[in-house]
């Protein structure tokens, strides 16, 4: 969060940066250049004005004309109000950075040049040509003239100006570029850096998760090790102890039915025999169920053939037991939590599938071992869900015990798939 916090500080920071210098440019840019280029004309016009004047004024002067001084006062009128309006406007278009005693000084001449004209215009009209003559030569020349070195400076400083606004316009492109240089290496560096705190904290978080992983692996292998060892005892608690009791009871109350008794005595102690011998077989009946003998004895495939026929008996489902391969000897650790999943898997299909019929397909191999429990019944939902029972739950953790892997299909046929395949020889490493 606190390198989120900062990119996005920076990255704010820079973009208000950034849209100040463009700003700064445009204003630059509008201020100055466009200022400048439109004074510029204005100063041109000034100019072209003042040549029209140094036209006139030489023509006044040179007496080639036959016509009077006061001929050319129409021509000198345009001329001034053509001017006039010129100065008007360049005064609203001077750039800022030009002095006001530069401006003064522009004004301070024309305004002597109109005097100038003005008195040479009443010697005219009072009939003194030569002396209207004179002052042509000796003052509005020279005045002309002062305006006309004052218009080109204007624009050379104008064009100054407008180089200046280039060079500094060049800078901030240069500038503005440079930063956006190092504001990439600094989101770049931070960035990385804020990508090697993610690394190193999901590492730490994927180690502390694998650590906790193993100790719940450790867990529910001690969990499932100790319920096997709980059932087992009881199983054979059940079978060692309570049915040897019960035999005892069965074998004396038919030793009392032989002995000479009322008629009455020997049928009681025939129904007493026969409930005794009843709860006998639902005593080795739980013991088998809680962990079978055979298992034992016999191993996993004979296990697998005791138990497929007993739950058709307790069901009604017909199951098809298919058997591939050639089973050698599975660790009884192994064994034992393969049967688990084969009893939760038959389990569950009596519970949920509502099928008819099942297929338990064995196949043994030297290195796996694969086992399938399929049915033709409603299957899992097609969205996946319903969650996960106790009973699923169970199968997984007896699977990743075994470094299997347990999978729930839905078939093309329809109904449930449960396939577990499991290799023998890391199972038999872990056990």
């Amino acid at each position: 969060m606190a390198g989120l916090v900062v990119t996005l500080a920076a990255i704010a920071t820079f973009s208000y940066y950034s849209l100040r210098q463009i700003a700064g440019l445009r204003d630059l840019q509008g201020r100055l250049i466009d200022r400048n280029r439109r004074d510029s004309l204005q100063l041109l016009r000034i100019q072209n004005d003042l040549q029209l004047l140094a036209l006139a004024l030489r023509d006044m002067t040179s007496g080639d004309e036959p016509y009077p001084m006061t001929a050319w006062k129409s021509q000198l009128d345009r001329i001034r109000t053509d001017l006039e309006d010129a100065v008007r406007q360049e005064a609203g278009l001077a750039p800022d950075p030009r002095p006001v005693e530069e401006q003064q000084y522009f004004t301070g001449l024309l305004t002597q040049l109109w005097i100038s004209l003005d008195r040479m215009f009443e010697r005219a009209q009072a009939g003194d040509q030569s002396g209207a003559r004179e002052l042509v030569r000796n003052s509005l020349q020279a005045q002309q003239s002062s305006l006309t070195t004052t218009v080109a400076r204007l624009l050379v400083q104008n064009n100054e100006s407008e180089e200046m606004a280039a060079r500094r316009i060049q800078e901030i492109y240069g500038l503005v570029e440079r930063n956006t240089y190092y504001f990439i290496a600094a989101v770049v560096v931070m960035i990385s850096l804020t990508s090697l705190y993610l690394i190193h904290s999901n590492r730490r978080v994927l180690h502390h998760l694998a650590q906790v992983s193993e100790q719940r692996s450790d867990l529910a292998r001690k969990l499932i090790s100790v319920q096997e060892e709980v059932l087992w005892s009881i199983s054979r608690e059940l079978h060692d102890e309570f049915g040897q009791i019960l035999t005892a009871i069965g074998a004396l109350l038919q030793r009392a039915e032989r002995l000479n008794a009322a008629p009455q005595l020997r049928s009681g102690l025939h129904e007493v025999r026969e409930v005794a011998q009843d709860a006998l077989e639902k005593t080795r009946s739980l013991s088998q169920a809680l962990h079978p003998a055979i298992l034992d004895t016999g191993g996993l495939e004979q296990a697998i053939e005791w138990y497929v026929p007993v739950f058709e008996k307790q069901t009604g489902i017909a199951v098809a037991l298919e058997r591939r391969g050639s089973c050698g000897e599975v660790p009884d650790h192994i064994a034992i939590h393969v049967y688990r999943i084969l009893q939760e898997a038959l389990n569950n299909l009596a519970r949920h599938s509502r099928s008819a019929r099942a297929w338990v397909r064995v196949e043994y191999g030297p290195e796996r071992l694969r086992l399938e429990v399929e049915d033709r019944g409603v299957g899992i939902p097609a969205n996946g869900g319903g969650g996960k029972g106790i009973g699923m739950i169970g199968m997984m953790e007896r699977a990743e015990l075994l470094h299997g892997r347990l999978e729930v299909a839905r078939p093309e046929a329809g109904g449930t798939l449960v396939r577990l395949e499991i290799p023998l020889v890391e199972a038999a490493a872990s056990g």
